[in-house]
Formats: structure tokens, sequence, C-alpha cells
């Protein structure tokens, strides 16, 4: 097992939407480790939040795992041409959109460009997320709460919407819930109440798209070590991420990326309405 790090961390504190370059740690998205073995061959993929987090470890393992990728960001900085580069470097089509998912236009403009790179689409990742740290209820204005919702699930449900009639037979939609979805930290509220509503779209799509042989899961991430942390939280959760899990650590984003792969593939045929928890040992309920 690999020795991965453990609180306390740092002092760090950063603005929104956070870079991978200010953590310390540095985040471990699988630059070095991750070797694919040919699990998504030909397959086109579309991936939100794709330039740092859990998102960037999901375009490192699909590329390595033989996908066309196309990955979507808010905006253009290092992190999004640091992850370009590497995946470019690690072989396969490789295209990139920059857009505020806040923005209804941006879901069908994103979708027109993925297809029109990659020449069609097999896998959505549904990765994308704001939150936002709040003691008191009274502190969440209407566009907090709006912008929670528009980025998180509203985006979801527009993405899937415009990909749908471009999706066959064994296509898959992964969508990212959270740990939240079951235990809500209150402290993250319209986070956490989005990330059950994502949950819940996932497993009524599930059944909806059946029929068309269309599989759609989601994953739920426990604490992740990503720019989200320290551009998020306050000091004293974020030298302490982790602690509470039965691991005793965050995760790594390296450490998400296999259930994707897993959730991707041809392999999981059968598996469908499933939620997939990453959380360290801590449980969903």
């Amino acid at each position: 097992m690999r020795n991965f790090p453990k609180p306390p961390f740092d002092d760090q504190k950063q603005e929104l939407p956070g870079t991978i370059a200010l953590m310390k740690p540095a985040p471990d998205h699988g630059e070095q480790s991750y070797q694919g073995s040919g699990k998504l061959r030909g397959k086109r993929a579309l991936i939100t939040g794709g330039d740092s987090g859990i998102g960037r470890a999901i375009a490192i393992a699909f590329v390595r795992e033989g996908a066309d990728v196309a990955i979507a960001y808010f905006e253009d900085g290092d992190d999004a041409r640091d992850t370009l580069q590497i995946l470019r470097e690690s072989g396969g089509k490789v295209t990139a959109y920059e857009g505020d998912l806040d923005r209804r236009e941006t879901a069908s403009s994103l979708v027109d460009h993925a297809i029109a790179e990659l020449g069609g689409l097999d896998i959505i990742v549904n990765n994308a997320a704001h939150q936002a740290t709040f003691d008191a209820l009274e502190e969440i204005d209407d566009d907090e709460w709006e912008r929670t919702f528009s980025i998180n699930l509203h985006a979801m449900f527009r993405i899937v919407r415009a990909a749908l009639p471009h999706l066959g037979e064994g296509s898959a939609i992964i969508n990212t819930t959270s740990i939240n979805a079951d235990k809500p930290n209150p402290s993250l509220l319209a986070y956490a109440t989005s990330k059950g509503a994502i949950q819940n779209f996932t497993s009524g799509l599930a059944q909806m798209l059946a029929e068309k042989g269309i599989r759609v899961n989601c994953v739920a991430p426990g604490p992740v070590w990503t720019p989200l942390i320290p551009a998020t939280m306050p000091a004293e959760e974020v030298r302490s991420i982790g602690e509470q899990t039965p691991f005793k650590r965050p995760a790594q984003p390296v450490e998400l990326a296999p259930v994707y792969v897993m959730l991707a593939s041809d392999e999981a045929s059968y598996v469908s309405g499933a939620t997939v928890a990453v959380t360290g040992g801590a449980p969903m309920l």
C-alpha cells in the first residue's frame, strides 16, 4: 500500500477556484503512477472539471486506458495547461473547452465541441462542482444557493440531455456525488443538498435509459485532497482534513480514478443505478 500523506497539513488558504501549485503537499493525480491496460480503447469521453482534482486524475487514467478525451474547465490557467500537456504526452486525442457551467448555453456548446473534435461520445463524466462553507443559513444568499445547484446539478442535466442523441448502446454516464449525499455536513448545506439530488438523479436516469442500453452510475467520494479544500474550508479544517475517516487521511485524486475507469468500461456492463462509495472506510449512512 502506498504511503499517502496524512494530516496535520500546513496552514494554507486559497481563493476560489484554487490551484494545484499552491497546495502543500502536492496532490497525486497519477501523473507518475497510473498505468493503463487498454480498458477504454476506442472510447470517447467528456469530463467536466477536468483540469484539477478528481477530474484531472480521471482524465489521466482515461487517456492511459486508451480513450480519446475532452475536458471542460472553468477558466484558463496553469492547472488547465499542465493537465493538457500531461494528457497529450500520454497519447490519444485530447481536446479542451473553457466555460462556466453556471451559464445555460455552456452545456450544449461543450457537448457540440466534444463531438466535433472526437467524432462522437461514449462516456460522460459529470464531475465539475462548486462548494462554499457557511456557519449559518442566513449567510447563504440566493445567488450562492442558485450557483451551487446550477453548476452541480442543472448543468449535469443539460449535458446529458444534449449528449443523449449521440450516445449509443453500451455508453456510460458517471456522475460525481459525495458522502455528503447521505451524511450532509451542515457547513456545506447547499453543496450537500445538491449532492443528494445528484444521487437521486442518477438512480432515476439509470432506469429511464436502461432500454437504450446506456448505464448511469455515480461515485461518492469522501474527503479528497483537491484545490477546493484550501479554497473553501476554514484553516483548521484544512489542517485536519480526512482525519475523521478510518484511514485517518484524505484520498488522493489518483485513488478515485480506477473506480471511474471500471464504471466506464465494458467490464461494468451490468452495473447501473449504483453509488460507489470511495470514503476511506467511512460509512455512507
